[in-house]
């Protein structure tokens, strides 16, 4: 075993002795020594409950023969950290949580993992981990949060706040109302609602082949999320007896799966940047011309929210993920020979399961679009790429013209909107919030749900070198590549230029000739900021482009 390193041998008598001063006994440590990776804390709504997801597991691990030893990774939680400083500690944690990770097991020997994630950068920071220190592991997360019924019929998510601030600063909404969506819209604990950052991740980490079926989709306070962590805790036991590992899973053909999957969901924007990170550390290739590639042939069946008016709790009642999995194969969509963390086949666990009825899930014969939910754009704006929610972008904003109104942050365009300065047809763009100019690319649902709560997402186009919520909808534009900090283009872009947007084109466009772009950057210099400290300053000079996967190189 792994743990042999630490435990086993005449020379390990001190080793064990300290494990012994824990309290565990002889029997105890010669089993295998199994991590409990958790990211609890009483911070995150999502994570709020990992304590008792985290003893099912361990009971689980308990049952099949193993010795669970739990620790602990930190976490942020986006919706909390969204809309000021705090936003750009969110991406930079998920390096952090991968490395602190391979910290605790390179140095304590264990024989297998399994990682309890929920909220967006710890899933894919996790899976990272998996992926580096690449021994047995398997996910189970803590899952999403239940959606409650607005007193106008309509089901609510945390996006349901945030548009309700922009509703109340237009004068659409007044006070009281602005509190019953905060009282109501996040009823208890787990990642929120809808098909948001957290949760496409947990659910790609099923198509990835990397947790049992229903982790991404059964609620966090149902007794079957409790069931699933005990069947993970004894299924991590079974994985460590085949030594079936990580690198055996995370293949380039589980990616193009997981992509397939991604475009059928309507998955975040923000699934593609951890995709790229996670097939960094596996030493495959990904590219954003893949996705379009994919996007192209894969038809869309899914509208949760924000796309549309169903969660989480919809899709898991038709089937979950594997049932969209089951779709899709239909038609050959996806890969089926692959190896899972169940020990069987993709083919193997999928079959015979379909949608229970075609309301949540479309058939493949009559989806949505016959596109993805995704696209990849590139042009004189995005001369390596930017990424777009296409399936929450309504149908008028698939191709836009405007005139460019320009921010060099975050607070400075929130500011504007706020006050009514956007009118319809303007494109908003957002500059110097990408990984290294940011520092951290900070997400944009503030910005883009006081539009939508303006009822302006239909008429205004917002573009950024930071990111977006899985929350957003809209014609939102973001992971614009080179960033501004870097030189790209979207640095020289003035007040009042006409930028194109054609969505089922693929393209965005400056309407500026390279002559007068050429002369622009030799009389704009680019901005820096000086008060960038600590773990940031060193992140801001590490990290790689949005279109790398904003990984440190």
């Amino acid at each position: 075993m792994n743990s042999d390193r630490v435990k086993s041998g005449a020379e390990r008598a001190p080793q064990r002795s300290l494990l012994k001063a824990m309290g565990y006994t002889d029997n105890e440590i010669k089993k295998p020594l199994i991590g409990i990776v958790n990211s609890f804390n009483e911070v995150i709504p999502g994570h709020i409950h990992l304590e008792k997801i985290a003893r099912a597991v361990k009971d689980g691990v308990l049952a099949a023969g193993g010795t669970p030893m739990e620790f602990n990774t930190i976490g942020v939680c986006d919706g909390l950290a969204m809309g000021h400083i705090g936003m750009k500690y969110s991406l930079v944690t998920r390096e952090l949580i991968a490395d602190s990770v391979e910290c605790m097991v390179r140095a304590h020997g264990f024989d297998g993992l399994v990682f309890i994630p929920n909220c967006d950068k710890i899933v894919p920071g996790m899976l990272m981990a998996a992926a580096r220190v690449n021994i047995p592991s398997i996910f189970v997360s803590g899952g999403p949060m239940l959606s409650n019924c607005s007193d106008e019929g309509k089901y609510m998510d945390l996006n349901s706040v945030f548009e309700a601030v922009g509703a109340y600063k237009n004068g659409t909404i007044d006070e009281d109302r602005l509190k019953y969506y905060e009282e109501n819209a996040c009823p208890g604990c787990g990642s929120c609602s809808g098909m948001f950052t957290a949760n496409s991740m947990n659910c790609l980490c099923e198509v990835l082949g990397m947790a049992l079926g229903g982790n991404g989709t059964i609620p966090a306070v149902h007794a079957a999320r409790i069931r699933l962590a005990k069947t993970t805790g004894e299924q991590i036991l079974k994985l460590v007896k085949s030594n079936i590992r990580p690198l055996d899973i995370l293949t380039d053909r589980s990616f193009k799966n997981a992509l397939t999957v991604d475009m059928a969901l309507g998955c975040s924007t923000n699934s593609a940047l951890h995709l790229a990170a996670i097939a960094h550390e596996a030493k495959i290739d990904f590219n954003l011309h893949m996705i379009n590639e994919i996007s192209e042939k894969t038809p869309n069946l899914c509208h949760l929210a924000p796309a549309g008016h169903h969660h989480m709790q919809d899709l898991n009642e038709v089937g979950g993920v594997y049932a969209v999995m089951g779709e899709l194969c239909k038609k050959g969509y996806l890969d089926t020979s692959l190896m899972t963390v169940t020990g069987k086949t993709v083919k193997q666990n999928i079959e015979g399961i379909l949608p229970r009825n075609y309301n949540v899930i479309k058939s493949v014969d009559q989806p949505y679009s016959k596109t993805g939910g995704l696209a990849v754009l590139f042009g004189s704006l995005a001369p390596d790429g930017a990424i777009v929610k296409r399936s929450a972008v309504a149908s008028e904003m698939q191709k836009h013209t405007g005139p460019a109104k320009v921010f060099d942050s975050e607070e400075e365009a929130i500011k504007v909107i706020y006050e009514g300065g956007i009118v319809p047809g303007d494109v908003v763009v957002i500059r110097y919030e990408g990984p290294a100019g940011g520092p951290g690319m900070r997400e944009m649902l503030s910005p883009t749900s006081a539009i939508a709560g303006m009822g302006l997402d239909k008429e205004v186009a917002l573009i950024t070198d930071g990111r977006f919520s899985g929350a957003t909808r809209g014609a939102a534009i973001g992971h614009v590549s080179p960033e501004a900090k870097n030189g790209g283009n979207i640095a020289y872009v003035k007040n009042g230029d006409m930028i194109t947007i054609d969505i089922p084109n693929y393209t965005i466009t400056l309407e500026v000739s390279p002559e007068e772009l050429e002369e622009r950057k030799k009389t704009m210099p680019l901005k820096e900021k000086t008060d960038i400290t600590g773990y940031l300053k060193r992140y801001s000079q590490m990290v790689s482009s949005a279109d790398k996967g904003a990984v440190i190189e």
